[in-house]
């Protein structure tokens, strides 16, 4: 058996010197008490890096140790949301260009999911075509909110028109969630483990709830993280719906019919959580993710989780690979 994984990540040199120059009044680099170089918000530590991102050499020798044949490429957060209009172009074709040259590389084992800056919706698609027709990227990749502007904003609609017309695929992935200094997110970790969780969880359901699915239904969103905490209140939801006037203003159905048509990573560390991103969505739509490099990454406990799921081996298939292949044209 092998695997397509769909949400693991990337990163350069190149960017991180980027993001050194340009992205200093938000973000800085620091070292951990384990010596790890680490991304901070503030006071807020936000990702760490490792050695992975940097060296597909090692990257593809612990791909092959676990099965999985392909991974679709990424960068993960923060991404280029963070840089003025006058540099934000540039930075996400180094970003893209980095990616391309790395599945150029190695073909049969990598395929690309192109980053926009989508600070400026122009910009955005003018990179969307180029990555897409110029540099064959299969997909995208899409933070939950955009410097804290959430996705159901009417500002974005010109994308999601874009991304229906084409079909195209996108990994919706979290970032630091609006309020997060509020929150108190600078303490115990809590960006990567519980804000992330919140982003996620909040830009679907303004979505949902926005008509952004009622209105361009034909584009495939991977929702991170199994679905970070949609799984659990997926039926409260409908419930709001049914008795506040407020949650159905803009739909015509209950909230869990969108989140139905909506695809879900296997990005989660225990079985119950994996079934109930299952039991939400069915194996039609959930695809097998590691997070992988990241130092919370697991790509062999997430395979091993989708090889001990309670259902049949066809199915199992499907999430390991099958449903990757079908969504993004590619084996």
């Amino acid at each position: 058996m092998s695997f397509i994984d769909v949400h693991n990540h990337i990163s350069s040199q190149a960017y991180i010197d980027l993001l050194t120059e340009h992205g200093k009044s938000l973000f800085s680099l620091q070292k951990d008490m384990e010596g790890r170089t680490v991304v901070m918000r503030g006071d807020a530590r936000f990702m760490t890096f490792t050695e992975q991102m940097f060296d597909p050499e090692i990257r593809l020798a612990e791909m092959t140790a676990v099965g999985v044949q392909r991974q679709l490429l990424s960068y993960t957060c923060p991404n280029c949301y963070w840089a003025e209009d006058s540099i934000a172009l540039n930075i996400c074709q180094v970003m893209n260009n980095h990616v391309k040259e790395v599945c150029d590389r190695w073909p049969d084992r990598f395929s690309g999911l192109a980053s926009l800056p989508m600070q400026n919706v122009d910009m955005a698609l003018h990179e969307l075509e180029r990555a897409v027709d110029q540099l064959g990227m299969v997909g995208l990749i899409i933070l939950a909110n955009v410097n804290e502007c959430p996705l159901d904003d009417d500002r974005f609609n010109p994308l999601w028109a874009a991304l229906n017309e084409r079909n195209l695929p996108v990994l919706l992935h979290p970032t630091t969630p609006p309020g997060v200094d509020m929150m108190g997110m600078d303490k115990y970790g809590l960006v990567p483990s519980v804000g992330f969780m919140i982003d996620t969880t909040l830009a679907v359901t303004r979505m949902v709830l926005g008509g952004v699915f009622e209105r361009y239904p034909d584009w495939p969103l991977i929702v991170s993280h199994a679905g970070a905490t949609l799984p659990y209140l997926a039926s409260r939801l409908d419930q709001c719906h049914r008795f506040i006037p407020d949650a159905r203003l803009k739909i015509s159905d209950p909230p869990t019919k969108y989140l139905r048509n909506l695809y879900y990573d296997t990005v989660c560390y225990d079985e119950l959580a994996l079934s109930m991103a299952l039991d939400l969505a069915g194996p039609e739509h959930l695809l097998y993710g590691s997070d992988y490099p990241h130092n919370i990454g697991d790509m062999k406990g997430c395979a091993d989780r989708v090889n001990s799921l309670s259902i049949g081996n066809d199915d199992k298939e499907l999430i390991r690979r099958g449903n990757a292949v079908r969504l993004f044209g590619i084996d």
